[in-house]
Parts: C-alpha cells; structure tokens; sequence
C-alpha cells in the first residue's frame, strides 16, 4: 500500500544477477561482467531487499520525483547490461570515394572519407568493442551510455560540413539497436 508523501519505484532483480551497494555507487554484476555507477541525491535512497531493489524518496519534489525515475531507468539499463550487453549496427555509406574504417587500440580511424588526405580518428568510450565488417560496423558492450555515446561519435567524426548533404550523403549511420528497451 503506497504511503501518503512516499515515491517509490521497485526495480526487479533477475536470477544471477548481483546487485549492491558501495557507498553512493551501486554495482550490479553478472556473468563475469561488473557495470558499477555513481548514483547519488542526498534525498533519494537506493535499498537492495532480496530480488528487488527499490529507490525510493519521502516528500518528494518536482526534480527529486523525476530523479527517481532515472536513478531506477540507469539501474534497470545496468542489469540489461550485464545480462544481454547492448549492441548497435552502424553502415558505411559511401558514393564518391571508397571509405575504409579501421580500429586501432581505443581509436576508431577512417581513412579516404570524400577522398581526404588524412584519416579521420575518434575515440571508443569504455568496454565498447568495434569490429568492422565490410560495410557494416558492430558494436558491444555492457554499458548502454559508452556504446551509445562511441556510435555517436563515428556519426559525428564522418559529418559533413560545406557541401550539400543531399547530394553528399556520404558517411557511417546507426541502422540498428539491440538491447534497448521498447
């Protein structure tokens, strides 16, 4: 029974799925994999019981109400993370010159974009993997927000800036998500 000036949102924990807490950062680990995030508001508590996790805050303000929506969306996108991993399709679209995509270390280099003398480079964020595969770029990783935010990059180092982009329509785009929620 919801208690009068209480919000509280229950997040379920999967069998084989690890969920805890150090100090004001919650780890969740599963399968060899260990995602571990600082969440913190003095207002917001984050308690682990058994198979749920609840955060939860007493008379709750505005910001501190939608604060504990995301603080439970992060924890909910961590345990899909450790369990599932996230994995992102990126295409090499080109019509002009033929592009060629490499990785190197923590660096994702594209050489001979519009016919460029030097490549372009951008970095890969966190645990993400990249592998290339003729026109198709893959990546994964446990962390929704360092794959995400890699894809990201590759889009933004490939844009193009001083011709028309419907003539030029040259560039790495994301076709496909997978492990995100609907």
């Amino acid at each position: 029974m919801p208690v009068a000036g209480l919000l509280e949102q229950t997040v379920e924990i999967p069998g084989g799925v690890e969920v805890g807490l150090d100090g004001d950062a919650i780890v969740v680990s599963a399968k060899g994999t260990t995602l571990r995030r600082k969440l913190s508001h003095p207002r917001i508590q984050i308690v682990v019981q058994g198979k749920q996790a609840k955060v939860r805050c007493e008379y709750p303000r505005r910001r501190e109400g939608a604060l504990v929506g995301t603080f439970a969306a992060h924890l909910r996108n961590m345990i899909v993370g450790v369990t599932e991993g996230y994995a992102y399709e990126m295409k090499i679209v080109y019509s002009h010159f033929p592009v060629k995509a490499t990785v190197k270390g923590p660096e994702f280099i594209i050489e001979n974009f519009l016919g460029e003398k030097f490549p372009r480079k951008t970095r890969i964020v966190g645990e993400t993997k990249v592998e290339v595969k003729g026109d198709q770029v893959l990546l994964s990783g446990p962390d929704v927000e360092a794959v995400g935010q890699t894809a990201a990059n590759i889009e933004l180092a490939t844009r193009i800036r001083g011709f028309d982009p419907r003539i030029f329509q040259d560039g790495i785009y994301i076709t496909k998500k997978a492990g995100e929620e609907a």
